[in-house]
């Protein structure tokens, strides 16, 4: 099968609740979750992850995970800050943003936010190794990155249950200290 599409679901580095007052789009990253980030970064450019287009949440949280990403892999990708992808339902939205706003891309990589981006690759990862898929489906902790491949030459044919997983990364897989 040759795969044309690749979407990419990172969810937000671990970030700070230590300000209880503070809005939950303004939480910011813990330390810990800045270096996974960067370290998600480094994996991403090491393995050509490279995306054409970002779909970001607005929260703070997922847009400095972007940031740090962004600067390990080192090319500039479109971004579009999309209120769909702050998100914490079943899915739908964040797939129907992608269909919306995937255009041309080839890659596109979503940073948001669970339960979300894991319940988006569950439903779209049908065709894909048992293993990986089970792991995904039992903890999608922050920083992690699914990328999911479609033999599909458009987003606005993304459809439940054709993806098929290549990889599920979590922070944990690539660094000793970044357990959630």
């Amino acid at each position: 099968m040759l795969f044309m599409l690749r979407l990419m679901l990172l969810r937000h580095a671990k970030s700070s609740w230590t300000d209880p007052g503070a809005d939950d789009k303004d939480r910011p990253l813990t330390p810990r979750g800045r270096r996974a980030a960067q370290a998600m970064g480094r994996v991403m450019a090491a393995k050509r992850l490279l995306p054409d287009l970002v779909l970001c949440s607005p929260a703070r949280r997922a847009r400095d995970t972007w940031k740090l990403v962004g600067e390990e892999i080192k090319t500039a990708p479109k971004l579009i800050v999309e209120d769909a992808i702050y998100d914490f339902g079943n899915g739908g939205r964040l797939i129907d943003a992608v269909r919306r706003a995937g255009g041309k891309a080839k890659i596109v990589l979503v940073v948001g936010h669970n339960p979300s981006m894991e319940r988006s690759a569950a439903r779209l990862a049908g065709k894909s190794d048992d293993k990986l898929r089970e792991r995904l489906e039992k903890k999608y902790p922050t920083g992690a990155l699914a990328v999911i491949a479609f033999d599909i030459a458009d987003w606005q044919d993304l459809s439940d249950g054709e993806g098929d997983i290549e990889h599920f990364i979590r922070p944990k897989d690539i660094m000793g200290d970044a357990t959630d």
